[in-house]
């Protein structure tokens, strides 16, 4: 086999690890939360599950879903374990890459502000929140699982969604030899639509593309982690101070 088929077939390989990760982190949320849905009295127009419940989902889904991406990157790649998580995740500490993910993730966090104030006017208040902050509504936490919320939103989520995105998918896309330019495109894309929020989809992929930016400038996942996370801070206080039981 030729050099440029087994990167093909590398490729294949880490698209699937990369469908294999979403449906987890989708079918874990559904397992976690269904029997207690089911189990749950109505209330109102519907249900109320327990916020406890709602972020054992959150968490889990998203540490099963890092676990498949880490095992498709080891599966795929090639030397020590090491090496493998390394290479085929784009991997790696260096402080330049680190601070410029921080800046890019600040300026994004900024932009993101004024962005969402005028997409919130466009779309009307009533459909101006995200589908974290309409599971959460009304929710009202004990401070240990509202804090777990918080770490969650700022620091798991954001690790998980960049695995996959630009993780796995980008290195899929790479090993198929396309135009970084595009891969920055196709995933920065695809990570708005998995979110499955139709119309939060333009503000999305504004909110995206410093977070890319980062992953394409640095050519290391731990730029556009950091970069994720610093514009989820605000988000993740808000959910902190909106669900914290009085």
């Amino acid at each position: 086999m030729t050099a440029a088929l087994r990167d093909t077939h590398r490729g294949w390989l880490m698209l699937a690890y990369s469908v294999a990760a979403y449906l987890t982190f989708l079918v874990a949320q559904v397992l976690v939360v269904l029997p207690f849905a089911l189990l749950a009295r109505p209330r109102g127009a519907g249900v109320r599950v327990p916020g406890a419940v709602l972020v054992s989902g959150l968490v889990a889904s998203a540490v099963l879903a890092g676990a498949v991406i880490a095992a498709g990157a080891v599966h795929v790649g090639r030397g020590s374990l090491r090496e493998r998580l390394r290479g085929e995740l784009s991997v790696r500490w260096r402080l330049r890459d680190v601070g410029l993910g921080l800046a890019l993730g600040v300026a994004g966090l900024a932009l993101t502000l004024p962005v969402s104030v005028l997409w919130a006017f466009s779309v009307g208040a009533s459909h101006a929140n995200s589908a974290v902050g309409e599971v959460f509504g009304g929710q009202r936490l004990h401070l240990g699982w509202a804090f777990t919320l918080f770490v969650a939103v700022l620091l798991i989520s954001p690790v998980y969604e960049e695995m996959l995105f630009r993780g796995v998918l980008w290195r899929a896309m790479e090993y198929w030899r396309w135009n970084r330019w595009v891969i920055l495109g196709l995933t920065t894309a695809l990570f708005s639509l998995a979110h499955l929020e139709l119309l939060r989809t333009p503000l999305l992929l504004v909110v995206t593309l410093p977070i890319a930016l980062a992953r394409l400038l640095t050519g290391n996942l731990l730029a556009s982690i950091v970069a994720h996370q610093a514009n989820n801070f605000l988000p993740a206080i808000a959910l902190l101070l909106g669900t914290l039981h009085g």
